[in-house]
């Protein structure tokens, strides 16, 4: 069988804006990531949360045969089934893929919590990025007065703790603020299961070394 041509490597599909611009942040970082300089598209599903997780086969079946992978994002809470778990959410989203025409070439990613765990650490970047550099107590151990952080080494449980920590400083919330921290913090630090199941997903499709050209075309 011939090899086949994608115009690009990764289309993906998310919820907002903040996880659209987080992932821009994160697939920057090719050599963090393990990975080969690659091209992608993101895009964000109108209906957010419960539009990914309903609509994304619909959605990326157009892409089938531009792109080499499709990957969607959307968090747990918001999705309109938050009973059911986020392992078999994404096995469900993953399954109609499939059947699409993308096979074994799409994944799903569901945030349980959100995305704001990716992006937290004990970098001083951290501070830097959200207009914290250089306040007494530092943003760790303010969090921790404020009841939204165990110890300084751990994440706040919810975004609270992001949306308090700006309004305390005054900065606005913009998405913006979440590829600066995606671009800056070390991935290493993350170990939130989610995003453990990104970096091994796109290592997967695009370890540093290897092309797309070599994958096996699914129908369309």
């Amino acid at each position: 069988m011939t090899s086949p041509s994608y115009s690009k490597d990764l289309v993906v599909l998310v919820a907002d804006k903040n996880t659209e611009f987080g992932l821009k942040g994160i697939l920057a970082r090719c050599e963090s990531l393990r990975i080969r300089p690659i091209t992608s598209d993101i895009f964000v599903h109108k209906n957010r949360d419960a539009g990914c997780l309903l609509g994304a086969r619909d959605f990326l079946r157009i892409f089938v045969n531009s792109y080499a992978h499709a990957l969607v994002v959307f968090d747990l809470e918001g999705c309109g089934k938050e009973g059911t778990g986020s392992a078999a959410l994404e096995a469900d989203v993953q399954q109609r893929l499939s059947q699409s025409g993308w096979g074994t070439r799409a994944a799903a990613i569901v945030l349980d919590p959100e995305l704001e765990a990716w992006v937290w650490s004990d970098s001083p970047q951290v501070d830097l990025v959200l207009g914290w550099q250089g306040r007494d107590p530092d943003l760790r151990f303010w969090l921790m007065n404020e009841g939204l952080l165990g110890d300084p080494h751990s994440k706040p449980a919810r975004p609270r703790g992001l949306e308090m920590a700006l309004w305390n400083v005054r900065k606005p919330r913009s998405s913006s603020l979440y590829m600066q921290l995606a671009q800056h913090v070390g991935l290493e630090r993350c170990t939130d299961p989610a995003f453990g199941k990104l970096r091994r997903t796109l290592y997967e499709w695009f370890a540093a070394g290897e092309s797309h050209t070599g994958l096996t075309q699914a129908g369309p």
